[in-house]
């Protein structure tokens, strides 16, 4: 069963990590992509806007990717966490704990998952497990 919920863990959290990649780079579910995107980091002192846009965006996909298939789950793990520090130190943090405020709580709990399941270890149903 552990690994069962690895796989569940995994693959929610990761898809939702490509969404908002493809959000930032393609413009795809209602994203903004690049211009868009690097506009709002540039207002919020994210510079140079785009092409921390696409930055930010290839974390998240390729991230998202990797720990949606368990596949060198550390590393996604590692792009998850370093995209939500990101948004924790840039954006969230000044507006304390809760998302009610636009504070870190989701970003928090997001790397509690990406550090957790890193830690833990992809589980059986994995592309890690049959490498």
């Amino acid at each position: 069963m552990l690994s069962v919920g690895l796989l569940i863990i995994r693959v929610v959290v990761g898809l939702l990590f490509v969404g908002h990649g493809a959000q930032k780079l393609f413009g795809w579910f209602g994203g903004y992509g690049p211009k868009g995107t690097g506009g709002w980091m540039e207002s919020v002192g994210i510079k140079p806007g785009v092409q921390m846009a696409i930055l930010a965006g290839l974390m998240e996909l390729v991230g998202g990717l990797l720990f949606a298939a368990g596949l060198f789950t550390w590393v996604g793990a590692a792009l998850i966490v370093l995209a939500m520090l990101g948004a924790f130190v840039k954006v969230h943090f000044k507006n304390g704990l809760w998302i009610t405020a636009n504070g870190y709580e989701y970003t928090l709990v997001l790397i509690a998952v990406a550090v957790g399941v890193a830690l833990i270890g992809a589980g059986d149903y994995s592309l890690d497990a049959l490498l």
